[in-house]
């Protein structure tokens, strides 16, 4: 499995550890593979009473080629990343009445979702540093959960340093307290004015500065790393398994409706994803008043508001979801020139409108 950036038509590639230690692309885009595998039916079956874990260890072989990180490697990496949740297989589904369910992400150490993705994508990047003998610089900007999620995933880690932004008197008080209080000499936490998206307008200035990353070996924890998408893929597939493959024919799959809270779009990029792979999924994003993915979806009116509105959800107080650049790439067949042009509108302007054919798959 090789990678591409979502705004290149050359046929540059990259490694899994290419893009595990990147942000954005060098072209200002975003990592994907450059094809998705299809699970077949009989797959799905076979792998239909696994646990979690193994599910993962499953998912991330498939992205992760045999001579970067072995199978074998894969699942110790996976064992050892989780080992610290309340549960032992890290996730819990749980049934509230008739057909719907909740699917528990909140056991890691941090109580975020993100726990899951952050820490398997820590361990996989101590096992490419402490393999080549190298240090890291990981550089995160956060809504909330992000930044406490990422400094837990490698705190104390002497191969890496982190510097965490976060946007002053915007998170709540426990996911202040979670950031400046971890004490440990490779953390570094700062608060800064603005919202979450202004603060990630330098940092994506930071990353298309390819001396200054190379200098310093920078890195991201964000959701624009591909591990983080890769590791989610397989909470959609979790749910899937437990909830739908009971009633499975010879020839056909039945559809689970998975509604999913959107901020930067990262974990139902991760479903979509799935859904490209031959899972049935209907995938319902929940906004809060930063709706422009609702009004993306609804009316193709991809654009900014003058500012952002602060709800009591502040993780996902977020104008401008980055992630719906792999979305747009996904839904045009990999049109690279389609997502560059795009997205370069999209932030010159603030605005765009998302037209037919790709408005109508993502409805």
């Amino acid at each position: 499995m090789l990678y591409c950036s979502t705004r290149s038509s050359l046929k540059k590639r990259y490694s899994f550890r290419d893009v595990l230690f990147s942000g954005f692309a060098p072209d200002g885009g975003m990592f994907m593979p450059e094809h998705l595998p299809i699970l077949s039916i009989e797959t799905l079956q076979r792998w239909k009473n696994l646990s979690f874990q193994n599910l993962l260890c499953e998912i991330s072989s498939l992205f992760i080629p045999e001579h970067e990180i072995t199978k074998a490697q894969i699942k110790e990496l996976i064992s050892s990343a989780l080992s610290s949740f309340s549960l032992p297989d890290a996730v819990r589904l749980v049934h509230l009445r008739d057909s719907l369910c909740i699917l528990e992400l909140f056991h890691g150490e941090t109580l975020a979702f993100k726990d899951v993705a952050m820490t398997c994508t820590a361990h996989f990047l101590r096992y490419f540093l402490r393999k080549d003998a190298s240090r890291a610089m990981i550089i995160v900007g956060t809504s909330g959960d992000t930044g406490s999620s990422a400094i837990r995933s490698v705190l104390g880690v002497s191969e890496v340093d982190i510097v965490v932004v976060f946007p002053r008197g915007l998170i709540t008080q426990v996911q202040e307290l979670q950031m400046t209080t971890s004490i440990a000499d490779n953390v570094y936490v700062f608060a800064a004015d603005g919202t979450s998206d202004d603060i990630d307008v330098p940092i994506r200035k930071l990353f298309a500065d390819s001396d200054l990353v190379d200098r310093y070996a920078l890195m991201s924890l964000n959701s624009v790393n591909w591990s983080r998408i890769m590791v989610q893929t397989a909470i959609f597939l979790y749910a899937y398994l437990k909830l739908s493959m009971l009633h499975v024919t010879e020839d056909a799959l039945p559809e689970l409706e998975v509604v999913v809270p959107t901020g930067g779009a990262g974990n139902i990029t991760a479903g979509l994803i799935m859904k490209q792979m031959g899972v049935p999924l209907r995938l319902v994003a929940m906004v809060n008043a930063n709706d422009i993915i609702h009004r993306t979806v609804q009316s193709g009116d991809f654009s900014m508001f003058s500012t952002v509105t602060h709800t009591l959800a502040p993780a996902i107080d977020i104008q401008d979801p980055y992630n719906m650049e792999r979305v747009f790439w996904l839904l045009s067949g990999g049109d690279a020139v389609f997502v560059k042009n795009l997205m370069e509108s999209f932030h010159s302007q603030r605005k765009t409108t998302l037209q037919s054919p790709v408005h109508q798959k993502v409805l």
